[in-house]
């Protein structure tokens, strides 16, 4: 495993909910972005540790071989990957995302 997949293995798999993206959750820097972080929180994710893809070039590409899934964001939640903003959407509003993301007690 490369040191670039290792920095985010260790981020997946010690959070609950990880999003990698372009830019923050207070300032998401492309709409996709900003889409899944609306949707994170309508679905009532308390805790989202979010990634800047823009600052770090080797995660930005290394993300995409990880899950060998070509764009961003990315979502992961208890070490899984789930999907981009379109699959986070369909989830939504079948009501699984909402399950999914729910805090764990």
């Amino acid at each position: 495993m490369s040191d670039v997949h290792k920095i985010i293995d260790d981020l997946v798999k010690s959070n609950h909910v990880v999003l990698f993206m372009k830019g923050s959750a207070q300032f998401p820097m492309c709409g996709f972005s900003g889409r899944a972080i609306q949707l994170l929180k309508a679905s009532g994710a308390t805790e989202i540790k979010t990634f800047n893809v823009l600052e770090n070039e080797a995660v930005r590409q290394g993300i995409k071989e990880y899950a060998n899934w070509p764009t961003i964001p990315q979502l992961y939640v208890n070490g899984e990957f789930v999907g981009g903003s379109d699959i986070m959407t369909e989830m939504y509003e079948a009501g699984e995302l909402q399950q999914l993301v729910a805090p764990t007690a």
